[in-house]
């Protein structure tokens, strides 16, 4: 991978009713180019239409790839991602770093009624999760708009040590520090 491929990487931080996104534009060398926040609600169906107007506010068509941690920010506020993909216009990698069932089980101790048939509608889309090995630890992807092979090989190229894609990483440090600043909740 080249130097200068751009990703950008989203990642949240919660406390209180509102979830603070950033989005992150990181260079494959690690360089970090440009940081935006946006919020999504907690608990809430939201977390697409943040993490698509976050990536908007880049301004950064540059950025080939998006990076998001996980498919379920602030408190199972489940992401479309066919529908995130469609909005960012750009392949979208959705990475967790735990082997695990699947959120079902969580799902269904959470919510009932609508609200679980909703993030159950929208958990059965999502893509397949698929292990991809990185040095000496494995992480899983859900893939848009990108082959398996091109998937697993743009997480290892972002991934320069302990496991997690530089851009989310960095994303989520930067939520963080930002939800940490808010004085509203």
């Amino acid at each position: 991978m080249k130097a200068g491929a751009r990703a950008v990487g989203v990642a949240e931080s919660y406390r209180g009713s509102t979830s603070t996104l950033a989005a992150v534009v990181v260079r494959a060398d690690r360089a970090v180019e440009t940081v935006s926040f946006g919020t999504c609600t907690v608990g809430g169906r939201d977390a697409t239409s943040g993490v698509a107007d976050v990536v908007a506010s880049l301004e950064r068509p540059d950025a080939r790839y998006v990076f998001v941690a996980g498919v379920a920010p602030a408190w199972y506020n489940l992401l479309d991602l066919q529908t995130l993909h469609e909005r960012v216009d750009r392949p979208v990698l959705a990475v967790s770093f735990e082997d695990s069932d699947g959120l079902e089980p969580a799902l269904r101790e959470a919510f009932d009624g609508e609200a679980l048939a909703e993030r159950l509608r929208a958990y059965r889309a999502l893509p397949d999760r698929r292990p991809v090995d990185v040095d000496d630890d494995v992480v899983f992807v859900r893939a848009l708009g990108v082959g398996r092979e091109h998937a697993a090989e743009l997480v290892r190229g972002f991934t320069h040590e302990g496991g997690r894609p530089e851009p989310v990483r960095v994303a989520r440090e930067i939520a963080r520090a930002g939800d940490a600043l808010r004085t509203d909740d």
